[in-house]
């Protein structure tokens, strides 16, 4: 393995763990199984020689670290029924849009009508 390859995965060794640390900051039991699941894989993996597959590896563990610090949020029970969450500058926001409670009654008016006629004749035991 070059060197440049075995910087990179260093590199990304440490970024995972930088982003683990950030993203479950104060819940130890996630720290604790977050650092041993990114060991046990970096271990896993440690005998593998051949570079494209070694930069492939590289490249998921980068798109693991983003998936982590933009989708994982924490939230923690305050009172009973009301969290609060834990939102950090690298999670991914959408677009907030109000809900709007629909009628049963326009619901239902939507739904297709179930027809007791298959392709235009009666479905009955008498018609086949």
């Amino acid at each position: 393995m070059s060197a440049t390859i075995r910087r990179d995965v260093l590199k990304a060794f440490k970024s995972l763990h930088r982003a683990r640390t950030s993203v479950f900051n104060g819940d130890e039991f996630a720290l604790q199984v977050a650092r041993n699941k990114i060991n046990e894989e970096f271990e896993k993996n440690k005998h593998i020689t051949d570079e494209n597959v070694i930069r492939e590896m590289i490249k998921y563990s980068k798109e693991v670290e983003m998936e982590l610090r933009t989708t994982v949020v924490q939230a923690k029970e305050i009172e009973p029924g009301k969290y609060e969450v834990r939102i950090t500058e690298d999670t991914a926001k959408m677009e907030n849009i109000p809900f709007q409670d629909v009628p049963e009654e326009v619901l239902l008016a939507n739904k297709r009508k179930a027809s007791t006629k298959c392709s235009g004749k009666e479905n009955t035991l008498e018609s086949r």
